[in-house]
């Protein structure tokens, strides 16, 4: 019977064609390989040593924690959502080849073993707590090869929609739905330099602090400029006063009040003569103090009048920035690209898959997948080609990573035998000559 079993099939259509499974020989992510090569090169291993803690002793370490890690990073990496497909990756071949020697011929870890690492292990207290610290020194390396002499730091927040009974998920009227509500911070590189699960019915702000003032220390004892972007719920005058204690250049939104409307009223009628077909934009900047500030700040507004609207659109800015109102209009704008950054996220790396019941275990797997993002991000601005160096993770995913291979086993080598699709053997040699290049970063 199990002779049968392992035999070819063979189609009635062409008889000169078999077909044979061999799961643990072929792989769909050979693309994977790069970034276990970039990976490598930053020093993420010595980085999980340093940083997380085994606290297993005897024969429960059959599986490195290195190994562990990895497996867990690189399949949110590659798409896979849910631990279950732990269950087939544990044979592929390439996540057999991005960890140690140990696994190349046994085969990774199963869903049982990586459940309980990531939602015991690693949310135990040392090792909760070295997770963001893993990430930082992550980008730390990065910006040791790639770093400019300012820094620009952009925060948002965005919704994760829980389906159960998750630990302080809640109803969030903005977002309409049970959800948690997490804090994420961003240089302008697109690196997500810190995460921060909340309960879903936080205030927007709610704990900026605690990722934004320890990150302007760390640039500014690098000796770097520092500028902050972010949208109206960071709109607080603690906020401002914070910034403006460290020298720091910011742009924020604030709501329109009726104080602010009366203030540029002049801007608010509708030019005369026949509409135009671009919208007419006007910008005023002016000094304002509302009745909750110390002390009055400049405003930059901007109205837009489009042709069949009745009425403008209207936003306003509080900066202490000297640039001219159009130009400050412009920084901020580029802070919407940190939106862009939370769904490629949420896409590519599955931010939202949070399904563990207690929420300090849903924290681990967000800073996974924080993880998995950032090493995509820095495979994406450190060694792609400047052709494709705005493509998407999700691009990356699909026309990169997901390149089909075969791993052929001689005496002393292994083979992998990729496939010459959306991956050609010319691309993948000047991303590796492009890795290799790379500045070795201090130890």
């Amino acid at each position: 019977m199990g002779e049968t079993q392992n035999q070819p099939f063979q189609l009635s259509f062409n008889a000169s064609l078999k077909v044979e499974f061999q799961g643990s020989r072929v792989t769909s992510d050979g693309g994977l390989i790069l970034v276990r090569e970039l990976d490598e090169r930053l020093g993420f291993g010595e980085l999980i040593e340093k940083h997380l803690r085994d606290p297993r002793r005897g024969k429960n370490t059959q599986f490195p924690l290195a190994d562990l890690f990895r497996q867990s990073v690189y399949s949110r990496l590659a798409g896979y959502e849910d631990l279950n497909d732990a269950e087939r990756l544990s044979h592929d071949p390439a996540f057999r080849l991005i960890g140690s020697e140990k696994i190349w011929e046994r085969g990774a870890a199963l869903t049982s073993r990586l459940q309980s690492f990531e939602t015991e292990m690693l949310a135990e207290e040392e090792n909760f707590a070295g997770l963001p610290r893993l990430n930082r020194a992550l980008i730390g390396k990065a910006e040791e090869i790639d770093s400019g002499f300012r820094a620009v730091l952009d925060m948002d927040l965005t919704e994760i929609p829980v389906y159960g009974e998750q630990e302080q998920s809640d109803y969030n009227g903005y977002f309409e739905s049970v959800c948690y509500h997490p804090l994420l911070l961003f240089n302008r590189e697109g690196d997500c330099l810190g995460a921060k699960l909340r309960p879903g019915n936080v205030y927007s702000a709610e704990g900026w602090e605690e990722l934004l003032l320890p990150e302007i220390e760390r640039q500014q004892e690098m000796g770097k400029e520092v500028a902050f972007r972010a949208d109206a719920g960071f709109g607080k005058p603690e906020v401002y006063e914070a910034m403006e204690e460290r020298g720091v250049k910011y742009a924020i939104r604030i709501p329109a009040n009726d104080a602010l409307l009366r203030d540029i009223a002049e801007l608010l009628t509708r030019p005369m003569g026949r509409p135009s077909r671009k919208p007419v934009v006007w910008y005023k900047g002016f000094l304002y103090q509302a009745e909750s500030w110390k002390t009055a700040r400049r405003l930059v507004a901007k109205v837009e009048h489009h042709a069949g609207e009745l009425f403008p659109r209207v936003g306003f800015i509080v900066t202490n920035l000297t640039l001219p109102s159009r130009a400050v209009v412009r920084f901020y704008s580029k802070r919407g690209t940190a939106e862009q950054w939370i769904k490629e996220g949420k896409q590519a790396v599955k931010m939202t898959r949070l399904s563990c019941h207690r929420l300090g275990s849903n924290e681990v797997r967000l800073w996974l997948s924080v993880i998995a993002y950032n090493l995509g991000n820095l495979w994406r601005r450190l060694v792609l080609p400047r052709r494709i160096g705005n493509w998407s993770l999700t691009s990356l995913q699909q026309r990169r990573v997901k390149t089909g291979g075969r791993l052929v086993r001689h005496a002393r080598y292994y083979w992998l035998l990729l496939a010459k699709s959306h991956l050609t053997r010319r691309l993948f040699g000047a991303m590796l000559w492009r890795i290799e290049s790379l500045p070795l970063p201090a130890g």
